[in-house]
């Protein structure tokens, strides 16, 4: 059983996905919070295994909220909500942890396969809209990027390539037909890439990809 806390201001959305989400046989919406302050808390409480996290509430916004919980447990996964796909908010919430986002207006299947995607341990990286959001915020960064860059030299020459082809949105199983390998190669390569430089999840090595200039955003 997936336990999941949502946390937005909102008392409709907060009602609205309890109810989606508990006529689901693997999934318990097992608490709410109305700020990130309260879901900081409650995850600490529960603890849950995902947390749908709004971005803009009172008290702690969703991405400082996001950055503490990830923080302080790391097992827990974050899945940001938002109300439209270009949301630079959405991005700075990645940055801090958060293993995907979701628009508030995603059909009940969506919620579901969402919040089952992210609890396994995968990121909600999308090739179309999150691979969109995370390049052209990556871009408009004024941050050095040298000490990144040093970390990428760190990887060998398959796994650079496989970072590459993980930020432009492929699949394990994309990018063992790309290589013309095994996907449970690609998974070896993708857990090496994740210890080596330090990242949760797939999502997070996206963003370091852009950030490390390793790809360099195009065509937006």
């Amino acid at each position: 059983m997936i336990r999941v806390l949502i946390a937005d201001d909102q008392q409709m959305v907060r009602q609205g996905f309890t109810v989606l989400l508990n006529t689901q046989p693997d999934i318990e919406v097992v608490g709410q919070a109305v700020n990130g302050l309260e879901a900081v808390e409650k995850v600490a409480e529960l603890p849950p295994d995902v947390v749908l996290m709004d971005i803009r509430m009172p008290e702690l916004g969703g991405i400082e909220a996001t950055a503490r919980v990830t923080a302080a447990h790391p097992e827990v996964k974050v899945l940001v909500l938002t109300t439209f796909d270009l949301d630079e908010y959405v991005y700075e919430a990645l940055r801090a942890g958060a293993s995907g986002f979701l628009l508030k207006d995603a059909s009940a299947e969506q919620l579901a396969e969402a919040v089952r995607v992210v609890a396994a341990g995968d990121a909600l990286l999308a090739p179309g809209v999150t691979r969109r959001l995370i390049a052209e915020f990556s871009r408009l960064d004024p941050r050095p990027r040298t000490p990144l860059r040093q970390k990428v030299d760190g990887l060998t020459e398959r796994e650079t390539e496989v970072l590459a082809l993980i930020a432009q949105g492929l699949s394990n199983a994309e990018i063992a037909v790309r290589l013309v390998v095994a996907e449970q190669t690609v998974k070896t390569h993708v857990g090496r890439i994740l210890v080596k430089l330090g990242l949760r999840d797939r999502t997070q090595a996206a963003v370091f990809a852009y950030e490390s200039g390793l790809v360099r955003p195009s065509g937006y």
